[in-house]
């Protein structure tokens, strides 16, 4: 590859240290960003860059030291991975209980720092928020073919050339032109309707206005007569199984849900880079919320239930947006 910048690596400096490890560890945060990309889960992503390192590091160092591109060698490796993981996701969601939404990822400055005992760097710094990671954007991605997924968001997203592109689908350079073609349609139609940052802020906070105050003809007149609410609860929490549809079913949902948990306490946070709303019982954030707008009017609500994705949201009110 010739995107990325080549770095020499394993001749070691005049102090013995190696000068090509901090050009390898360079290389995660690109890595990550890519990877969540086509995964839509962060913890799968970390997981395929961990093994793209791994098959680094299990080389010998004459191997190494042969890869002109350290950089585009990981680059391809993880690209591979994640080709791979796409291609059994279908068949993994099979078991899946429920709705499957991508992993949801707060503001930068609301992250808490990955797994339990991990004492890597924070993983803010490892994902750039932007349209590309909009919940609208992913979930039109997820409903690609890993083929597809792959060449759209390594051409468009990240500028890599087809040419290369190719050698990591095993397709040739047309081939993916094709793909990445099929999907530029997929995503432009979510991207003509797509509704300002501020303007989607504003509709959020009314709706959660409207939320609290238990007023079904607000929450109805905030809702597209077609709108619809989609939960992911993995089976690890309660949560609708499938999709509810039309604008008075999602607004008379959420009633329910207000008289049912009096003990929630809704804030406005920014997720994936747009503005949405999260719900918290005891200091725990228990659900996230996404939005989508056509017009003035909410078109889709994604809420995220499933504990295991909402590990990198902080609890404490302190942190939040408004």
């Amino acid at each position: 590859m010739s995107t990325r910048s080549e770095v020499e690596y394993g001749r070691p400096g005049a102090d013995g240290a190696d000068p090509g490890l901090d050009a390898i560890t360079r290389e995660r945060p690109h890595l990550i960003n890519l990877a969540y990309r086509l995964l839509g889960s962060l913890a799968e992503a970390e997981d395929a860059v961990q093994e793209a390192y791994t098959r680094w590091y299990a080389m010998s160092r004459r191997r190494q030291e042969a890869v002109d591109s350290p950089g585009a060698w990981l680059t391809t490796v993880a690209s591979r991975i994640c080709l791979d993981l796409l291609g059994s996701a279908r068949a993994r969601r099979e078991s899946y209980v429920g709705e499957w939404i991508p992993e949801p990822l707060p503001a930068h400055t609301e992250w808490v720092t990955g797994r339990p005992g991990d004492a890597t760097a924070d993983p803010a710094d490892r994902v750039t928020l932007d349209e590309s990671v909009s919940m609208a954007f992913l979930v039109v991605l997820d409903s690609m073919t890993p083929a597809e997924r792959v060449a759209f968001v390594l051409h468009d997203v990240f500028r890599y050339p087809f040419a290369e592109i190719a050698g990591i689908t095993g397709r040739t350079p047309g081939a993916c032109r094709q793909l990445a073609s099929s999907a530029r349609r997929r995503i432009s139609v979510e991207q003509a309707s797509a509704a300002p940052a501020a303007q989607q802020a504003a509709v959020v906070r009314d709706f959660k206005q409207a939320w609290e105050a238990k007023d079904i003809e607000a929450l109805v007149g905030l809702l597209d007569p077609d709108a619809t609410m989609t939960a992911d609860s993995g089976g690890l929490a309660a949560s609708f199984l499938h999709p509810l549809r039309g604008g008075p079913r999602v607004a008379k949902a959420h009633l329910d849900i207000a008289r049912a948990t009096p003990d929630l306490t809704f804030t406005e946070r920014t997720v994936n880079g747009q503005p949405g709303l999260t719900a918290q019982r005891d200091g725990t954030t228990v659900t996230v919320y996404a939005f989508q707008l056509t017009g003035p009017r909410i078109k889709r609500i994604w809420a995220i239930r499933n504990p295991e994705k909402l590990r990198p949201w902080r609890v404490a009110s302190g942190l939040a947006d408004h």
